[in-house]
């Protein structure tokens, strides 16, 4: 019975390559792969947590916050400050 006949959605060619390797893989390796997926996942989530934690303190004990670095600002070209053009600058 092919995936067609059953309904569920075929792999891709990436998700067919990853789904070889660990089938060839031992046990351990397999579970070594995936708590460092979780390990990773865990990690980035408690960096935002902390971020956000440190914001809400910052603005509770009224400190200055640099505009760059308030909580849910994107990166880069989303703050441009002092270099913003004015009104009358655009092109």
């Amino acid at each position: 019975m092919s995936t067609i006949e059953t309904g569920l959605p075929q792999a891709s060619g990436i998700g067919k390559v990853i789904d070889g390797l660990f089938t060839f893989a031992p046990d351990w390796v397999q579970m070594a792969v995936l708590a460092l997926v979780v390990v990773g996942f865990v990690a980035v989530w408690s960096v935002k947590i902390k971020r956000k934690i440190e914001y809400r303190r910052a603005v509770r004990s009224g400190r200055p916050i640099h505009a760059a670095a308030q909580y849910g600002q994107g990166r880069g070209a989303d703050y441009l400050g002092s270099y913003a053009p004015r009104d009358g600058d655009r092109a």
